[in-house]
């Protein structure tokens, strides 16, 4: 399915030095302010309490937000849970202060705005459960990683496979960035949702690998250059139904999903315009630095020949 199609190959690898240089430069802002500024880790990575309230009636979600902000409260996430009269509140703690305490404070402050207000229970999310979930995030991303650059060395080349899981793992760096430098609240969601762009990036990678390969074997006489740029321009329209599909989505949950899925649907945004970036752009141009051939693709008719009579 395409809504147009581009009868001149646009010449990508023209410029391909020069997206590189912004990929790196890119990257590199984002790895400084990720060893400046560091990630604002929510409560689940860094200890804090969970409390959740039961109201009689549907609870207003905005009103116990400007509850906790007139008492002074901060950093903290409101959420329904289970049904529209339940409420989850994660709370970070203070020094000196303990759990109990908190949510005495807390709840003084919610029935004082609704005496209905009831208190279902307490937990305390320790500091070693949040080193946990890190490391299992990381190894989760490590992990992940090895596996695209299995999938595609063995489904195509394995300059194919190096050259995808550095445009990839550039979003994911990209997005710890954005986090890093506006002190966003990094969340199990926003977590998985790095998760996702990894595996959605490499989507668009192996298409536009698959076009390549095609490629090497129907345009006989072309360039490796020529060829790569024939295999970007035949996807666009493919990219923009696809990516613009994807995008309408999550944008609906950035503008109404509220402050539960805001980050989240962040997170995605970031990635996906930064995933068609590089995978156009970054991995593209790597494949062909790192010396691909029609050879590394295409079984030489000799060979087939030879193990025909074999």
């Amino acid at each position: 399915m395409e809504f147009f199609k581009i009868r001149r190959d646009i010449p990508f690898m023209r410029h391909a030095l020069a997206f590189n240089v912004v990929s790196l430069v890119t990257f590199l802002l984002a790895v400084f302010f990720l060893a400046t500024k560091g990630l604002n880790f929510s409560i689940e990575f860094t200890g804090g309490t969970v409390m959740e309230v039961s109201y009689q009636q549907a609870a207003d979600v905005d009103k116990i937000r400007k509850a906790l902000d007139s008492r002074g409260y901060n950093d903290y996430s409101v959420q329904n849970f289970g049904s529209s009269r339940d409420v989850l509140i994660r709370m970070p703690l203070k020094p000196g202060q303990n759990s109990s305490e908190l949510s005495r404070a807390v709840m003084e402050g919610l029935t004082a705005q609704d005496p209905a207000a009831t208190l279902r229970r307490v937990e305390f999310v320790g500091p070693q459960v949040g080193r946990e979930l890190a490391e299992n995030g990381a190894l989760a991303l490590l992990i992940t990683s090895i596996g695209i650059v299995l999938y595609l060395a063995l489904r195509f080349e394995w300059k194919f496979g190096v050259a995808a899981i550095i445009a990839n793992l550039h979003d994911v760096v990209i997005i710890l960035g954005f986090f890093a430098l506006f002190q966003w609240e990094f969340s199990l969601p926003v977590l998985a949702a790095v998760l996702a762009v990894l595996g959605y990036s490499v989507n668009e990678s192996v298409v536009i690998a698959d076009r390549i390969r095609e490629n090497f074997r129907k345009m006989r006489k072309a360039s490796v250059t020529e060829i790569i740029d024939n295999a970007i321009t035949r996807t666009i329209s493919r990219t923009i139904i696809t990516h613009g599909c994807t995008q309408t989505m999550v944008s609906s949950m950035l503008v109404f999903g509220g402050p539960a899925l805001h980050y989240f649907a962040l997170a995605l945004t970031i990635g996906i315009c930064f995933g068609i970036y590089s995978s156009v752009l970054v991995m593209a141009p790597l494949v062909r630095w790192l010396g691909v051939q029609r050879e590394d693709l295409v079984k030489p008719v000799k060979d087939r020949k030879e193990e025909a009579v074999v």
